[in-house]
């Protein structure tokens, strides 16, 4: 499996059968280069701009929008039902977290997340190997909350996401709150990471950080 980070919260996930499985791609509004690619299945965590463009996204593709269970193009996902703030979406409304089965790796896109996550909720989650996690504040959750909802997961390998860049429009807070409260942080001189079966290590968490090119 490949996973290529096109910035923000908007990942390319592609299996070893060449299935293309794209994360809540965003407009030109916010900052980085717009993400004109071709995908099989498109998952939207929640309807704002930065993450529900789905009209940059080219061939015949599925839309995953709604909570619940789903089996697309041999890839198993489940959406889970969570809050965009931490008031139960009294400020921002729901998000969904997205777990996707792909090449036997369980991937988790926790979307815009607002709070940490509930006992159900974990319970719904499962299992989870690498983490695609938001770590910018301001309108998910921080780098200290982020820290604690990794501890909740207890993921093999984690991807930091959604947090301030020199591209990003708009204000989040940087990467550095984060990483100084993680070990095994490895800055990766390429936005395209490759992660095999034999490479989850649950007793060993690794953090890499993509390089937006």
């Amino acid at each position: 499996m490949k996973i290529k980070w096109l910035g923000h919260a908007c990942f390319k996930i592609t299996s070893e059968k060449g299935i293309r499985l794209l994360t809540d791609p965003f407009d030109d509004n916010v900052g980085y280069k717009l993400p004109s690619v071709e995908a099989d299945i498109v998952t939207v965590s929640h309807g704002h701009y930065d993450h529900n463009f789905t009209d940059c996204v080219k061939g015949s593709y599925e839309v995953i929008n709604k909570v619940g269970n789903f089996y697309v193009k041999d890839i198993s996902i489940t959406g889970v039902h969570t809050y965009h703030d931490n008031e139960r979406g009294s400020k921002r409304g729901d998000n969904i977290v997205y777990v996707f089965e792909v090449d036997g790796i369980r991937v988790c896109h926790l979307g815009d997340l607002g709070h940490l996550l509930s006992p159900a909720q974990i319970e719904m989650i499962s299992k989870v190997d690498v983490l695609l996690v938001p770590v910018g504040g301001v309108y998910t959750i921080n780098g200290e909350e982020a820290s604690q909802v990794v501890k909740q997961l207890k993921p093999s390998i984690i991807i930091p996401m959604h947090y301030k860049t020199p591209a990003l429009k708009f204000n989040l807070e940087p990467l550095d709150d984060f990483l100084s409260r993680m070990e095994g942080v490895e800055k990766q001189s390429s936005q395209v990471l490759e992660i095999k079966k034999e490479d989850i290590n649950n007793n060993k968490t690794r953090l890499y950080v993509l390089k937006y090119e």
